[in-house]
């Protein structure tokens, strides 16, 4: 039996290890650095790096790394050892406040949208002292932030503490008229995972999910998901020896791993944390994602993280749970008892309001990769639309404060089960929207349109600028004030704010073809694929917010956007070539050997003069398909070509989009066709029954 308490950041060195390891001077300064965002002094950082290392080496360490999350998507790291030479050809174990504070790595690699040249190697990654350190397979880990040589920004990391430092201080503003003075305001997340689990010995023999992460062929099997019998049903054996093994491994690493369950999709599966700090949110996701395919592995499983593994299923999402909080613990998106009367609350609400309309692009295109395009607005995720659902209490109060009549407060209806035996409940007086991409869940908003893959910092970065922009524009209003007009200076911009921005908010169905036409009618951006919400990053407004809070530069946000549109086209290409690799060499020889059976079958059922009709027909539709795969893999070919004459990201982004894209998906609909009438002795990959529906 574990002893959770016991095992629960036991690789951590956190709070209260260096409560017990650092002087009572360097744990303090090292405390007013994490709470107030001080700078930490050179004296402090030798302090504790010292107590740091020692407590690594405890931990079985031999090396350190400096680990960031530059803009490839995934985490990176390089290894240090902690000998350094000493007299008799001996080795000593050293770690200075030096090497905690700074690393440099060569950043000549990743990508970096031209903000510096190949030849311009130098970078450095920098101590983030708000996220803990710890240890994992024999080496410490030191969360940081990572920039170049002349100081530009190259992660992902650094944009989100510069994000949550401005939302600090707009909030901290605001609240200041409210006579409230934290230390402090933090966005805190809770990022709900999904992930698919198969069988490691069929994923050797699926080539598409080697190189891409989804399958690029598949027919829909006898059997999916229509029964909906895999959602919260009982777990398998081996899934929950997996899952327990994982949340084991997440808690050693302070990691408040919390619920588990099957989800929606056949072999699919959800892990819900515990929120945390957006920072520390954003570490802790990035290690879940990769403790979930390293422990797949001791159990001959392989965890997908693509937003769209599988073709006729749900894909994969993660959903965002973002609210803000003070340093003395108070939800500044808690409705409270009584809601007609919490004028603060409603002030931060109408914020979120007025950010999401104003900023709907940057939020969508927050979530925007080639995966995630798969799975928005395929009726398992939010629509590509941008919109609000915040229920019928919140809903009605907004509406009588802008039309001026009185408002009463909603009560939950009792609700009975009919049983004596089963106590009566209230209901709440706000439902939960699962269709919708933004939607307020009683205290905090729940952004829906993240894909399983997708690093959690730009979504979040994204909503802490939007709200603290408009924070400011409030707090530059209600300031000019006397203190006896105030509450009426803010329901007047309650009221006004609200009926300016009341078209993002939509309670309704968001899958249903009329919320398209509706939404259209509101002129609500409808921005369908990732080139398309891309081109939107460098408009001027936006350009002008980052540079407003100082969190990009506007060289920052062209290269982000450059970066971006190249990945687009990278993945697109790579998934047009192996699909072009696996229908030429595997399928089509397949169906070929297959044409050939059913050929020599007729000729002897003609020779001997017996009915051939059935499978005269069966080689006539094996033929017309193998000459529509082959004439399409030629179609691919040109497209690709027609791509790299593109001039400009924009241009071949958009070119692989609505060119390659469109050829793809017409070549496998001619090879689902063909799997389906294969005999699967002859056919070169497992199933998706094989795949989905393991034991």
């Amino acid at each position: 039996m574990t002893n959770v308490p016991e095992l629960f950041g036991s690789m951590v060195f956190n709070e209260q290890v260096m409560r017990e390891r650092l002087p009572k001077e360097i744990f303090k300064a090292l405390q007013n650095t994490v709470n107030t965002g001080e700078p930490i002094s050179s004296e402090v950082a030798d302090g504790v790096a010292s107590a740091m290392k020692d407590w690594a080496i405890e931990k079985g360490a031999t090396h350190y790394t400096h680990w960031f999350q530059p803009m490839t998507g995934v985490t990176a790291e390089k290894h240090d050892s902690f000998i350094s030479p000493a007299d008799g050809c001996a080795v000593i174990m050293k770690f200075s406040g030096k090497q905690l504070i700074k690393g440099e790595p060569d950043a000549s690699s990743f990508p970096s949208g031209g903000l510096r040249s190949t030849f311009e190697a130098r970078g450095y990654t920098a101590w983030d002292p708000t996220s803990y350190a710890f240890v994992k397979d024999s080496v410490l880990y030191i969360p940081t932030a990572f920039i170049s040589y002349s100081g530009q920004v190259l992660d992902k990391k650094t944009p989100l503490l510069r994000s949550m430092d401005a939302l600090s201080k707009a909030a901290k503003r605001m609240l200041k008229l409210f006579g409230k003075t934290p230390d402090r305001v933090t966005a805190s997340v809770g990022p709900e995972q999904e992930y698919f689990l198969i069988p490691r010995e069929l994923y050797k023999k699926r080539p598409d999910l080697i190189i891409t992460g989804r399958t690029l062929f598949g027919a829909k099997p006898p059997k999916g998901q229509e029964l909906d019998d895999h959602y919260f049903g009982s777990i398998k054996t081996r899934v929950l020896r997996y899952m327990e093994d994982l949340d084991n491994e997440l808690w050693k690493l302070g990691v408040n791993a919390k619920t588990r369950h099957n989800e929606v999709a056949p072999a699919q599966h959800e892990l819900a944390p515990i929120y945390s700090t957006v920072n520390i949110a954003t570490d802790h996701n990035q290690l879940t994602m990769a403790i979930m395919k390293q422990v797949a592995e001791r159990h001959d499983l392989v965890c997908l993280l693509h937003e769209k593994p599988f073709a006729g299923v749900n894909g994969s999402g993660k959903h965002n749970n973002w609210s803000i909080s003070t340093s003395d613990g108070e939800n500044l998106l808690e409705p409270g008892k009584d809601l007609k009367n919490n004028l603060q609350f409603m002030v931060f609400l109408t914020a979120v309001i007025k950010a999401v309309d104003e900023h709907q692009d940057l939020l969508r295109l927050s979530v925007a990769s080639a995966g995630n395009d798969h799975r928005l607005g395929a009726n398992e995720a939010p629509p590509a639309i941008i919109s609000m659902f915040l229920g019928d209490e919140i809903t009605d109060l907004l509406e009588t404060l802008a039309s001026g009549k009185e408002y009463s407060n909603r009560v939950g209806n009792k609700l009975s089960t009919g049983v004596q035996s089963v106590p009566e409940i209230y209901e709440d007086t706000t439902d939960r929207n699962r269709t919708s991409p933004f939607a307020f869940t009683g205290n905090k908003f729940e952004f829906r349109s993240l894909g399983s893959a997708l690093n959690i910092a730009c979504p979040n970065i994204m909503i802490n600028a939007a709200v603290a922009d408009v924070l400011n524009q409030f707090s530059d209003e209600l300031e000019k004030a006397k203190p006896a007009e105030f509450k009426a200076a803010a329901l007047a911009i309650i009221k006004r704010e609200y009926i300016a921005h009341k078209r993002i908010v939509f309670n309704g169905d968001n899958y249903s073809d009329a919320w398209v036409a509706e939404a259209n009618r509101r002129g609500l951006l409808n921005l369908k694929s990732t080139p398309e919400a891309l081109s939107y990053y460098d408009l001027p407004k936006n350009v002008e917010l980052f540079d407003r809070l100082k969190i990009y530069t506007d060289k920052e946000v062209h290269a982000r956007k450059d970066i971006l549109l190249e990945n687009y086209c990278k993945v697109i290409n790579i998934e047009a070539g192996t699909m072009s690799e696996l229908v030429l060499k595997q399928i089509l020889p397949a169906a070929i050997q297959f044409s050939t059976m059913l050929a020599d079958n007729v000729a002897k059922l003609t020779a001997l003069k017996a009915n051939a009709a059935m499978q005269t027909k069966m080689l006539t539709a094996v033929s017309e398909l193998i000459q529509n795969a082959y004439a399409a893999v030629q179609k691919l070919n040109d497209a690709q070509t027609a791509v790299k004459a593109a001039v400009g990201l924009q241009a071949e982004a958009d070119a692989s989009y609505n060119q390659v894209v469109a050829v793809m998906q017409e070549l496998r609909g001619y090879c689902d066709k063909l799997e389906t009438i294969t005999p699967k002795d002859l056919w070169p990959f497992p199933s998706y029954s094989d795949l989905l529906l393991y034991v």
